[in-house]
């Protein structure tokens, strides 16, 4: 699982290929949802694209050609079923809190955050929410 294989601009695991597929999977399923004006129930299984979003933090500003931030990111989303979800060291300067929901829609850039209850402490962490995002 730990063998890489070529994709697209970079090499990928089969370990990452899988949750990357998902996100996928959902966020074009999202696109339907919203097409035709009918609400996404969430579920747990936003952990996964929520998990790559906070991966995403390096992707996000590479993509947007700045430097990226050397210190530690917090990010703590609320689960669909009330639990937190928590990634990043707890006393990090940089936070990011708000729904796993809204969290997942922003970074697969299918709301603006405008449209989230995100919020972010920190200029790296607020300058990430306009950037987000989990594929090139």
């Amino acid at each position: 699982m730990d063998q890489e294989f070529p994709w697209f601009d970079s090499p990928l695991t089969a370990a990452l290929m899988v949750p990357l597929r998902l996100m996928e999977t959902w966020a074009h399923g999202q696109d339907i949802y919203d097409a035709v004006g009918v609400t996404h129930p969430p579920t747990s299984r936003l952990r996964q694209v929520a998990t790559l979003g906070v991966l995403g933090v390096p992707l996000s500003f590479y993509a947007a050609q700045l430097p990226t931030p050397t210190e530690p990111f917090r990010v703590e989303l609320t689960g669909p079923d009330g639990e937190t979800w928590a990634w990043g060291p707890a006393a990090a300067e940089q936070r990011v809190q708000g729904s796993a929901l809204d969290f997942c829609l922003r970074v697969t850039q299918r709301r603006p955050l405008a449209e989230t209850d995100l919020t972010a402490v920190g200029v790296d962490a607020k300058q990430w929410l306009e950037i987000a995002r989990v594929f090139l």
